[in-house]
């Protein structure tokens, strides 16, 4: 079974914000919420200043669902993180407990009132049937169930968000700092994945003797 990841590769970013706008239009993301952003790290550094693409990880020990006081929160078969906005209650424990800043919070009213969380779904969906309109209108498309990978990395121009299966996204991105020799470190990966190098298989620990 397919563990699915994201990496966004620093060296080829070029912030053109084109995985917002994808992921936005695709989904119908509610007004004042946006489930990808592009960031600068280093930023008025010079020779160090580079953009990635930010979104939720999809964490293997995520902690948003550790968090949850009324478990709206759980994985699929494939490793993706989703929620259940029927049980949400606003809370906002999750968005404290992310480290990627991935839950958001449209406002429901006046007097700073939040509604139901919302977040990257990895254009998986939510708990109601696949591709059907009750799971658009609260989630937004569900581009797996049609075989097809999330929008914002289908629509990288540079390729720089990779997303799928995190084994063949992990082999593409260390064939790519092999051949321009530069570029090793993947921010987020080891908060979100552990450590090690992408899709590296994790250490075992040492047996008692």
């Amino acid at each position: 079974m397919a563990r699915m990841k994201f990496i966004c590769d620093a060296e080829r970013c070029i912030e053109c914000n084109g995985c917002v706008t994808a992921c936005k239009n695709e989904n119908e993301v509610p007004w004042g919420v946006n489930r990808r952003r592009v960031v600068t790290i280093n930023d008025g550094v010079v020779g160090a200043e580079k953009s990635i693409s930010v979104a939720c990880m999809h964490c293997s020990d995520a902690p948003c669902m550790a968090v949850c006081p009324v478990d709206c929160f759980y994985r699929t078969d494939d490793g993706v993180v989703l929620h259940d906005k029927d049980l949400c209650i606003g809370c906002g424990y999750c968005f404290y407990a992310c480290p990627f800043g991935a839950p958001q919070f449209p406002q429901a009213g006046a007097f700073g009132l939040r509604g139901k969380m919302d977040k990257c779904t990895f254009c998986a969906g939510g708990p109601e049937a696949d591709k059907s309109e009750a799971e658009f209108k609260k989630y937004g498309r569900n581009r797996l169930a049609e075989g097809k990978l999330p929008a914002c990395a289908e629509m990288c121009s540079t390729k720089a968000l990779l997303g799928g299966d995190g084994d063949v996204i992990a082999d593409i991105y260390r064939e790519r700092v092999i051949r321009r020799g530069k570029g090793s470190e993947v921010w987020g990966w080891g908060t979100a994945y552990g450590p090690g190098r992408p899709g590296a298989a994790p250490a075992q620990p040492a047996r008692k003797s």
